[in-house]
């Protein structure tokens, strides 16, 4: 079913992966996260938010950081924004190649999240790719909580599909299905994907995976077996949310790349230059890091 499939990968590590650390980064550090995730082959890359700084103080370097990003027509830079402040920072760096919208399915994280209710994050979502397209960029909307809401528990599915149908009339990049806490498990996933395939259109697909309850990596091949085209995933494992209690990192850009690579799925990522990258970033972070392919010998 998957032979001489392709995958693409978004490299979320300067952005999710960082977003929740306590410990502020040099700006330094993240241009040089950059360069290496460049280096091992990401083409798109989620290189932070234009949020308020107060918020997340560790992303507040946000117009620093872009203004060094090296120059490549090939490297599509992504900056997360919530709302149009956010994009009209974002488009004034003249650096930012797409925006990052992000809707939720519960009014309860909405709040915490962004100060919006599900209902003004979507609609806010689709101003954002409407400012992106005049502005001569792309802009993608991620649905957050797709799978489950910290404070609200379950979420329905035709909730999502409904919503996946409304951002689809925005003309996106793509519609992101995001498990913020990373309650997924494969079943869902799979009747999540397929569902919202149908109801987009033809529209790619991207998923984003948090590992909290050890079934990311399962929830990665469920999608990509019901035809997601994008994952995103973070160098080492590193990730979580500050407004969603326990929601533990991202799916680990090794352990992603290590099971497609081994499966027949091209992703054009090179694995060894990849847990090189997570051996320096565990030495910046100052311990060891959730991904499990940098740890475990080289195989084959």
């Amino acid at each position: 079913m998957l032979k001489n499939h392709a995958v693409e990968l978004v490299e979320v590590g300067p952005r999710d992966g960082l977003q929740n650390e306590a410990t502020i980064i040099s700006t330094a550090d993240k241009l040089a996260l950059i360069r290496r995730a460049i280096d091992y082959g990401a083409r798109r890359i989620e290189v932070t938010s234009f949020v308020n700084p107060k918020k997340v103080p560790q992303l507040a370097d946000a117009e620093d950081l872009v203004a060094m990003l090296p120059e490549r027509e090939d490297v599509t830079y992504i900056g997360l924004v919530l709302n149009r402040r956010g994009a009209e920072r974002a488009l004034a760096t003249g650096r930012i190649d797409e925006l990052g919208a992000v809707c939720v399915t519960s009014d309860s994280f909405g709040i915490r999240n962004q100060g919006q209710s599900s209902d003004e994050s979507l609609a806010a979502a689709i101003e954002i790719v409407a400012l992106a397209r005049e502005a001569g960029r792309s802009g993608q909307i991620t649905i957050a909580t797709a799978f489950g809401c910290p404070f609200e528990g379950r979420v329905a599915i035709d909730r999502v599909v409904e919503m996946a149908k409304r951002a689809a009339d925005a003309r996106p990049r793509e519609i992101a299905l995001a498990d913020t806490i990373g309650v997924g498990v494969p079943t869902g996933v799979s009747e999540m994907i397929g569902r919202v395939r149908e109801a987009v259109g033809g529209l790619p697909v991207r998923v984003h995976f948090h590992n909290t309850r050890g079934t990311g990596i399962a929830n990665v091949w469920a999608a990509v077996k019901e035809g997601a085209a994008t994952v995103d995933a973070s160098l080492g494992g590193l990730g979580g949310c500050p407004f969603a209690p326990g929601a533990a990192g991202n799916v680990a850009t090794e352990d992603v790349i290590y099971m497609l690579e081994r499966s027949g799925i091209e992703t054009g990522i090179t694995l060894p230059q990849v847990v090189d990258a997570a051996g320096w970033l565990a030495g910046v972070m100052g311990r060891p890091l959730p991904a499990m392919v940098s740890k475990a010998p080289a195989f084959p």
